[in-house]
């Protein structure tokens, strides 16, 4: 059994590639029948699916360590040839949707293929390869940026992940100190900040332009694969959260100012929840492993056989360090069928969150491996956080294992962090349409729309004389709208479907758990609104979803006696 380590990596030559490529395109446009005609289509995958393998094998390892000379060479260069391998995507797409044997391929695969492709033929043209380029240079840029932070703090050097539980200290002056410190950093590279984000909106526009739309905007929600639903739909939506749950999330945090003993809750006094100090795992990450080999074996005979699979090859790297990006993933390593969870433990409750959200995404990954379609590996992001958002509440009746007298601390900040987040997300995604609407606009004048952004969803910020923070820079530090531009909404709408499972598995666990199990086999084989429907769930858009689903999360942390804890 191979593991991470041994997976091989090897350089492809692009000129080789395209020619096998094309030949084997032109072996799909002559079939003489079906047969032929998907025999084609799966060697093609095949050589697709190889290309996307050495992609990830070094996405990953670059991820993990930013001063890895060698794979930061080969993230270049798959900068570089990326939007190549979009141009032999694209050009496969063309001749599917245009096939004599359409409707026998979308009978044996499903419409979403053709959608897919749809929406790739219309995101791109090698008239803006340079331009793609470019963007994907400057995402890595600012990735790279990000994991170069070495904060002096208290006498020791911290990467941002590694101050995050003093964020979370019981002593109101460390916090304060920390969460400057954090800021700090942003702040002393605010210009390259902006300079990076700056170019990126105009490469963006330029690419959109070129591509014929009008904006950014159009040309983001084809790129997100948006079959069924838009914009307007999303402006609707958001207008519930306004409505229902900024309202609701202040209150939370008024009752947490009380529970802390504070007057006026501070931003760097929200990730404080208890007096008594936060729920924090009781052992070290091995410990961590040892009871998620636990839960995951008591959960499902699905789970504990993907689990044991993780684990077996190696494809978990947890723990924060220096040189490693932020953040968290999970990608799937295409070849070898085998899911990789990258993540930044630091000793916080996160670190479960972690464990149980991108286990999600990587059991959904391993439950639909076989499915067929590179397509259908993963569906599209806002379907793809449902599995790892609600994965979060269906480990729930297991974190005692991590969290012993903490548990009920947990829970509780757990739900009310996903109603907090939700105002949060869908500010991100207001402030990417405002931006992009307005391509034109400085530096300051995106600090202020964030500003205003703020005042409505996050009325509770106070970022007490810290100069960087009022400015309206705290978008900075949020990756997606560097690297993956609308992607955000997304988690706001899961959050909400991921809510409906938490309800469902308290009244029946069993028919939860099939519901969910269902969705994660059915991988991308359909739109967002289809998946939600085959786990017989209610569509975020439809009117009243939002306050139906939350006035059950509501309930629930009213029964609780949150300053007990």
């Amino acid at each position: 059994m191979q593991t991470f380590e041994n997976y091989t990596y090897e350089r492809p030559d692009m000129p080789a590639e395209k020619e096998k490529f094309n030949a084997l395109l032109n072996k799909f446009k002559e079939a003489s029948s079906y047969k032929e005609a998907t025999e084609a289509i799966e060697a093609i995958n095949k050589r697709r699916n190889t290309l996307a393998t050495m992609f990830n094998l070094v996405y990953i390892r670059a991820s993990i360590d930013t001063n890895d000379a060698y794979y930061q060479k080969e993230r270049d260069f798959f900068d570089e040839v990326s939007p190549e391998i979009s141009e032999m995507a694209t050009a496969f797409y063309k001749e599917l949707v245009s096939s004599p044997y359409r409707e026998e391929l979308e009978n044996q695969w499903g419409s979403q293929l053709f959608q897919i492709a749809d929406y790739q033929i219309k995101s791109f043209s090698p008239e803006v390869m340079n331009l793609l380029q470019e963007e994907n240079k400057l995402s890595s840029s600012y990735s790279k940026l990000v994991a170069s932070a070495e904060v002096e703090f208290q006498g020791g050097t911290y990467t941002l992940a590694q101050l995050g539980p003093f964020a979370e200290h019981k002593d109101r002056a460390v916090r304060k100190e920390a969460m400057n410190a954090s800021a700090g950093f942003f702040s002393e590279h605010a210009d390259k900040f902006d300079e990076i984000y700056d170019k990126l909106v105009k490469v963006r526009h330029e690419i959109a332009v070129k591509l014929g739309y009008k904006n950014f905007v159009e040309l983001g929600y084809v790129r997100m694969q948006r079959i069924d639903y838009n914009a307007e739909m999303v402006d609707v939506f958001r207008k519930q959260v306004r409505d229902v749950i900024v309202p609701l999330a202040s209150k939370l945090y008024k009752k947490q100012a009380e529970r802390i003993g504070v007057d006026k809750l501070k931003f760097y006094d929200v990730n404080f929840d208890f007096k008594t100090g936060n729920a924090t795992p009781k052992g070290s990450p091995e410990w961590i492993i040892e009871n998620g080999k636990q839960m995951y074996k008591e959960l499902s005979d699905e789970t504990n056989e993907f689990f044991q699979f993780m684990l077996d090859r190696n494809l978990m790297d947890l723990e924060a360090k220096k040189g490693k990006e932020a953040g968290g993933y999970c990608t799937l390593i295409e070849d070898y069928q085998a899911p990789f969870i990258f993540a930044n433990f630091n000793g916080t409750s996160g670190d479960i969150d972690v464990l149980t959200h991108e286990a999600g995404h990587a059991f959904q990954a391993y439950s639909s491996r076989n499915i067929g379609v590179p397509e259908y590996l993963f569906p599209t992001y806002e379907s793809a956080e449902i599995h790892s958002m609600s994965m979060e509440f269906f480990t729930w009746p297991w974190m005692e294992l991590f969290f012993k007298e903490d548990t009920e601390k947990y829970k509780y900040a757990h739900l009310a962090s996903g109603l907090h987040f939700i105002p949060y997300g869908v500010a991100v995604d207001e402030f990417q349409h405002l931006v992009y609407e307005n391509p034109e606009w400085t530096p300051d004048e995106r600090k202020q729309a964030w500003k205003k952004l703020e005042e409505t969803y996050l009325p509770h910020i106070d970022y007490d004389g810290n100069a960087y923070l009022e400015a309206g820079s705290y978008w900075q530090r949020q990756g997606h709208i560097y690297d993956v531009p609308f992607y955000y909404i997304d988690y706001t709408l899961a959050q909400i479907c991921a809510f409906q499972f938490w309800k469902k598995s308290r009244e029946d666990q069993e028919k939860a758990w099939g519901d969910y199990l269902h969705l994660c086999k059915l991988g991308g084989s359909k739109s967002f609104l289809g998946l939600v429907e085959a786990a017989n769930l209610r569509s975020p858009f439809e009117q009243g979803t939002v306050e139906d689903t939350v006035a059950v999360i509501e309930e629930w942390l009213e029964s609780v006696d949150d300053k007990a804890l």
